[in-house]
């Protein structure tokens, strides 16, 4: 994928990835341009100048911006948009996110379930807490396509990070996109996937066999924290992936224990046959 180069992928839709390239974000950060006459931008990404060029020269008629969430590689580019643009923003703020993007301040904070209907066009607004617990899909009913910002994204799995990601809620949001009419995947980052229910299985299969492998290594130990355990749960991973795994493996730890299947005392989790 080549950073700041539109690329049409369906008759409604343009895509434009910016050159923010790492191992958190793939090729970088996907900005969809949707509509032909009055353009809806999602996701302006992070706070790069020339990726917000690349927007603006795209289209001279957009009316307004849809954000994911808020981490830094996805909402701060509003606010540069917003200097050359006198457009709304909207998007999801809640507690435990509020201070992942301190700049972005929607003109209104958008509900489940909500449609934008655009003429040519109609976005439906599906709340997807689990990477983060602001974090929206929305839905171009038109084309069957499905913008999942970082609740699915191609070439990597997601990292859910506690306090603010949740994977009992991130599985649970996977469940719930199965009860839409859709045919493709827009990510936030990667290439366009086909097939999203088969998609949204795989992930939940995976995330459950992971799952096994933290009750099956904290039963060996009988007591353990995310440092003691991420080289056996994760033994499938390069070691230098090890300080990003460990955020999903508390993910992981925790879900057990709201499960009711460990429980904790202080820092370490606790197999309930240890005692």
């Amino acid at each position: 994928m080549e950073a700041e180069k539109v690329v049409q992928i369906s008759p409604l839709i343009r895509r434009i990835t910016a050159g923010n390239g790492s191992v958190f974000t793939g090729p970088g950060t996907n900005t969809y341009l949707v509509g032909n006459e009055d353009v809806t931008v999602i996701d302006p990404g992070p706070a790069m100048e020339e990726h917000i060029d690349a927007i603006l020269g795209a289209s001279k008629n957009i009316k307004q911006i849809l954000v994911t969430h808020t981490h830094p590689d996805h909402s701060p580019g509003v606010r540069l948009l917003k200097r050359q643009l006198d457009v709304p923003a909207y998007g999801m703020l809640t507690k435990s996110s509020k201070n992942q993007d301190t700049t972005f301040s929607p003109e209104r904070i958008l509900q489940d379930g909500e449609i934008f209907d655009e003429g040519d066009f109609s976005l439906e607004v599906v709340h997807t807490p689990g990477h983060a617990s602001n974090h929206l899909c929305f839905i171009l009913k038109e084309e069957k396509f499905i913008f999942t910002g970082d609740h699915i994204m191609n070439g990597s799995t997601v990292v859910i990070g506690p306090p603010d990601g949740n994977m009992k809620q991130y599985i649970q949001s996977l469940e719930k996109l199965k009860n839409y009419d859709i045919e493709k995947i827009a990510p936030g980052h990667g290439e366009v996937l086909d097939n999203p229910y088969d998609v949204a299985d795989w992930i939940i299969s995976h995330r459950l066999e992971r799952e096994k492998k933290v009750f099956s290594a904290l039963k060996d130990a009988s007591r353990g924290t995310p440092d003691s355990l991420v080289e056996k749960v994760y033994s499938d991973v390069d070691s230098s992936l090890f300080p990003i795994a460990k955020a999903s493996l508390l993910a992981h730890l925790i879900k057990l224990e709201e499960d009711k299947v460990i429980t904790k005392e202080g820092e370490e989790y606790i197999w309930e046959g240890a005692n």
